[in-house]
Order: C-alpha cells, then structure tokens, then sequence
C-alpha cells in the first residue's frame, strides 16, 4: 500500500468527482474499491492482536462496499471476523457485488458480538454525510463508544462531515482512519479531528491529473503551498528592500501587546519596524525599544501622518488597542493609506456587529484580519462557526469583507476572497497563552513587509507560528516565541 502526501484537502463531493475521473481515464470503479477495502484490511491486520474478534459495519453506499471487500480480505488472511450489515440491501454495482463476495459470519445490531468484538471496523457512513445520525445507526455507535477498543474508519468517522469537520448528532471514536488518496477538510478540522485518531491515506493509484479535475481549492498549510513565494535575500540588497513595518500601539497601560508583535515583525525579516505610539505611552515605549523604532502618532491623524512615507509598506494595528470609535478610525485611516493592512484584536472588536462597516473601510485593496473564535463571532455572528463550520465561516467572512481571514484556534484556517483556503495542523496545544495571537499579527506583517502577498505570507506566518512553538515546547509565553524567532526563521528558510 502507497502512502499519499499530497496536500489538497478535497471536498467529499470533489472526492467523487476525482472518483469518476479516475474511472474515465481507465481505473474500473470495482478496481478502486477492492483497493480501498484492502488498503483498511492491511492497516487492521498491522494493528490487530493475534487471535482479536473483529466486528466490521458496512452501512449503505460505497462506504458499506469498501467495507465489505476489507471484511473478505480479513476473513481470507484467517482472522475471526464477524459483519454487522446496515446497509439495508441499498448497495448497488460494485457495493452489492462486494457485498455477495463476502461469506463469513454476520451478526445483527443487538448480538452479543458488539461488545465481545476487540477490533472494530467502521464501514457504516463516509464522509458525505450531511446529516444527524439517528436510529439503529445512532445506536450501534453510542453502545460501541461505550468501550475503550481498537477502532479503524473507513474515510471518516462515521457521524463526521468531511466537509467541516462537524459531528452529526453522534459519531464514531476511532483510534485509526484510513482515507484514500487525499485526506478530507474533515480530518483536520475540530471536532471531527479528534475523532480520526491516526489519518493514513492510502494511494489507489489515481492521476494527479484526475486529482486536479476537481480544482480543489482547500488544501493543508505546508510548506509545499507557499515554498515558491518565500522571501529571498539578495547579496546587494539593503534594509529597505525587506520592507519596513509599522506596529500601532495601545494606550499607556496597553503598550506591551504592539511591541510584541513589532519584535516579531522585526525577527521574522522586515527590514524596520516602527511602533507608532501615542503620546501618553511614549516615553514607556522608548524605556523598551531598541532595535525596534518610535515614532509620535496620536489618533487617526497621527496614524494617516506616520504611513504617509511609502517606504513603511505595511501596518499592523489592534493588539493592545481598545475596541472604540477611536480604534475604528485609526482602522479607516490605516486602511486609506497606501500601506497593506493587518487587522488583530482590538482593531476587529472596534467593528462588533458590523461586518459591513470593516468591509468599507477595507476597500478594495485587501487586508489579513487575525480573529480569534471570539472575536470573529463579534463582528460576523456568534452562530456561523457552528451552522457552517470553521471552514465556510472563514471562507465566507473573507468574501464578505475582501479580506484574508485567518481563524485562529488549534486548526486555524486562512481564507482568502478567491476561494482558496488552508488548514493548518502544526500548532501544539501550549500555544494558547497569552499574547501568542500578537506575535504571529507580527510574523505576518513581516512578510508583507517583504513582498509576500497576503494569503501566502498569512498561511506563512501561521506555519512559522506553530513550528516556532513546537520547537520551544510546553510552558512557553510569548516572549519565549520571540526569544526563540532566530533558529526558527533560518530553518524556515530551508524547509
């Protein structure tokens, strides 16, 4: 069994129709299910102990067919396998002819096998499925998941969305998933990525020109999406060439947060960077400051006046700022001059309930907006996340405000307005600390500031962001992010 490592994340929906290219291009449709079954017959049999009972559920559809040809291949290899079918009779083609080719022991919902069986396979739904798991169906999983055992999914979980990565009711806890050929937004996307346990894709052999008709637009955030548009140094470069950054600070009890990020900013690569003070916090700023530069910028106006020099390419505005009709201003103002935009924290609160508003204010040259789950329910609505998902919601927040969205959170998504959208699975759990969010508005900006565009230096940043933090490890602070930006940065240069 090939392993794939490609980094497209296809919809289900875009799954069957890389399917039916396959099959167009001369991969008989039974030749692609008696792979798939077989690829999860050999990852059962790694896994399985010696002599384990193994219960496999086939449910209705092509799902309940790969399972079928797994149960048969288990059953030839010698080992004491037992089917729950719950397809209902609906399989057709080539589910019902692996269906008939299986001649082992079968069980029914409520044998006593459900809860003898040490191996279970689940066979019952794939990812397509788009809603609640109810019924016998429901009930097989709860009375599963009532005990702690090896459970292998084929594709998905069953009761997890592909799609988004939403729980449907009630699904299956695996230990192991085997998808195929590409994984699916739904196993990296919480809450359905703690239900997938280990992903292994399998390859049945399809084209990458078959993977490609379904002009996937939704991929992992790895290194192979954006290593092309990396920033280069040049021998007879200068400062200037890498851009110079501006960082809003807060008031004088709010400072601490800007300089953060213009640290970042400064050890991520941008040539300068300049915090823009206002006047009260000053003179706290500058007992700071070092290799980091200040300058006076008091209200909208002093924000208008500190960018109106085009060498300082971008600004970066929110953290530490209160969410007031000030911030909003200094907002409008930022997002007037000639400079790209980074929108964090306080700068986004300031627009609570008034997604319209950000959006004119942003205009038609774009901006990265770094919401947090709370802050982004702020300003586009507490119950998107959970109708749409943390995929769509991002993905539609982009299109609303023409601005790459960056949903932060352990499976942060970057969205951008033309569709695309990247799902990033490298941020370790001790990085929700405070003041991690400011660091990476900095990474961000920094590689604006050097020419990147927006979406690849967003999905750069948030990659960086979660390789700096693995390699500092538990109990790091933010201060530790910026302490640690060396190493990190040269290494990401080679990645």
């Amino acid at each position: 069994m090939r392993i794939s490592t490609d980094f497209e994340l296809p919809t289900p929906t875009e799954m069957s129709a890389i399917d039916r290219a396959a099959v167009a291009e001369g991969i008989p449709f039974e030749t692609l299910m008696e792979r798939a079954g077989g690829a999860v017959a050999d990852v059962v049999i790694r896994q399985a102990p010696v002599g384990a009972p193994i219960l496999v559920l086939a449910g209705p559809g092509n799902n309940g067919g790969d399972a079928f040809v797994a149960a048969r291949h288990l059953l030839e290899a010698g080992h004491p396998v037992s089917l729950l079918d719950l397809s209902g009779g609906q399989g057709t083609g080539a589910a019902a002819e692996a269906r008939a080719a299986y001649t082992g022991p079968e069980v029914g919902a409520e044998d006593e096998f459900l809860d003898r069986a040490e191996v279970i396979v689940d066979g019952l739904f794939g990812g397509g499925l788009a809603r609640d798991v109810t019924g016998v169906f429901a009930d097989v999983i709860a009375r599963l998941n009532r005990r702690h055992r090896e459970v292998v999914a084929i594709d998905m979980p069953s009761g997890v969305d592909g799609a988004t990565g939403l729980v449907r009711g009630i699904a299956i806890e695996a230990r192991r998933t085997v998808t195929f050929q590409r994984r699916r937004p739904g196993h990296l996307l919480l809450p359905g990525r703690d239900f997938c346990g280990e992903v292994t894709v399998a390859d049945l052999g399809m084209s990458d020109t078959a993977v490609g008709s379904a002009l996937c637009q939704t991929f992992v955030n790895t290194p192979a999406l954006w290593r092309d548009a990396r920033p280069m140094l040049a021998l007879a470069g200068h400062k200037y060439d890498r851009g110079h950054a501006v960082v809003v600070s807060g008031p004088m009890t709010a400072t601490g947060a800007a300089r953060m990020a213009a640290g970042a900013a400064l050890r991520t690569g941008a040539g300068l960077v300049t915090v823009a003070s206002p006047s009260e916090a000053l003179l706290v700023n500058a007992n700071h400051l070092t290799a980091v530069m200040l300058v006076r910028a008091d209200g909208a106006e002093g924000i208008a006046e500190a960018l109106a020099d085009p060498r300082r390419n971008v600004v970066c505005l929110g953290p530490g700022l209160p969410a007031d009709d000030e911030t909003r201003a200094k907002v409008r103002a930022a997002c007037a001059s000639g400079a790209s935009t980074v929108i964090d924290a306080g700068g986004l609160s300031a627009f609570a309930g008034d997604a319209a508003g950000l959006a004119a204010a942003i205009g038609p040259k774009g901006a990265v907006l770094t919401p947090h789950a709370g802050e982004f329910s702020r300003v586009f609505g507490k119950g998107l996340v959970d109708e749409a998902g943390r995929l769509e919601a991002a993905r539609r927040a982009a299109v609303d405000v023409g601005a790459v969205v960056v949903l932060k959170g352990p499976d942060t998504v970057i969205a951008a307005p033309d569709g695309r959208a990247a799902i990033t699975e490298n941020a370790p759990p001790w990085l929700a600390t405070a003041g991690a969010g400011d660091v990476l508005a900095g990474m961000i900006t920094a590689f604006i500031a050097q020419g990147v565009p927006l979406f690849e230096a967003a999905a750069m940043g948030v990659w960086l962001h979660g390789d700096l933090a693995q390699r500092v490890g538990p109990a790091l602070i933010a201060t530790d992010l910026i302490a640690n930006l060396r190493t990190a940065r040269a290494a990401f240069d080679h990645v």
